[in-house]
């Protein structure tokens, strides 16, 4: 039951009831302390990178080319030089935001779409989900491509096409929510009284489709780092010598056998950050699962 249609008074006293429950669950979950915890470590590490090292990433150093690990170089450097942990660390900064961005755009965007879609019906619903379905027939790293492809190679066109490659999910997700709540009493109360449609949709609809579209939202951040460093490795996103993870291992391919850490470092980064955004992410279904609520 939404709060919405309880009396200010039961109000006040059922929400700080609630919110203590889910505080407990998250602290009992242990893939929510460990990923969480994690992740802000992977933050802070991107955020302070340039307090971290002393290195400039993108400084060309020939007489220090393809040196293995070592005191001053702890993960060695590149074919230029470069020293391989000062660009790990930016490469951070730049796949966050990759994740952030395109999954926050994918976020609102599928979300909008699948409120309209699930709370109208009819042609509404039917225009929406065609539209959903032509978008589903590509695979979404080759629609990715095929957006890149066209609006040209460049960090802000990829957080684009892997933001528009991912709308699809979030649609489906919260159109069957709102499928399911829009029958509940408190909905079928407010449209009696004559409550504007926009206002159900925002006020009522949405803050009971939140916990979907959270979990959804933590685990899609892990899959548009994976897109955009995919689409760097193939050559159709960050520009060199912009130091990004899917760009580093591309650029490293080359030296695997003389010199491997080039491309460890940053498969290693990018399999850390996956790893505790997945745990976080699992964690936080785990709490919103009704069936595991006790």
């Amino acid at each position: 039951m939404s709060s919405a249609a309880l009396s200010p008074v039961q109000a006040e006293i059922v929400r700080p009831s609630r919110n203590r429950r889910l505080l407990r669950r998250v602290l009992r979950t242990g893939n929510i302390t460990f990923g969480a915890s994690a992740l802000l470590i992977i933050t802070a590490l991107a955020i302070f990178a340039p307090v971290i090292s002393p290195y400039d990433p993108l400084a060309v150093i020939a007489a220090d080319r393809l040196q293995p690990p070592s005191i001053l170089h702890l993960f060695g450097t590149d074919d230029f030089g470069r020293d391989v942990l000062t660009r790990v660390l930016y490469g951070a900064q730049l796949s966050l935001q990759v994740g952030l961005i395109s999954v926050a755009l994918a976020s609102f965007t599928g979300s909008a779409l699948g409120v309209l879609a699930g709370y109208y019906g009819g042609r509404i619903d039917a225009v929406i989900m065609r539209f959903i379905d032509v978008l589903l027939a590509f695979p979404s790293i080759l629609l990715a491509l095929a957006i890149v492809a066209i609006l040209g190679r460049s960090l802000p066109n990829v957080m684009l096409a892997v933001g528009i490659s991912t709308i699809p999910l979030y649609t489906r997700v919260v159109r069957a929510s709102t499928l399911s709540i829009k029958q509940v009493d408190f909905i079928l109360a407010a449209r009696a009284i004559g409550c504007p449609s926009w206002r159900i949709m925002t006020n009522h609809i949405l803050p009971n489709v939140i916990a979907p579209i959270i979990v959804v939202t933590t685990n899609g951040i892990a899959g548009a780092i994976i897109a955009g460093a995919a689409l760097g490795f193939l050559g159709l996103g960050a520009v060199s010598p912009t130091p990004e993870w899917g760009l580093m291992l591309s650029e490293g391919r080359a030296y695997l056998r003389a010199a491997s850490w080039v491309t460890t470092f940053p498969g290693l980064a990018i399999m850390v950050t996956v790893m505790a955004i997945n745990l976080l992410g699992d964690g936080l279904r785990d709490v919103f699962d009704p069936r595991l609520r006790i």
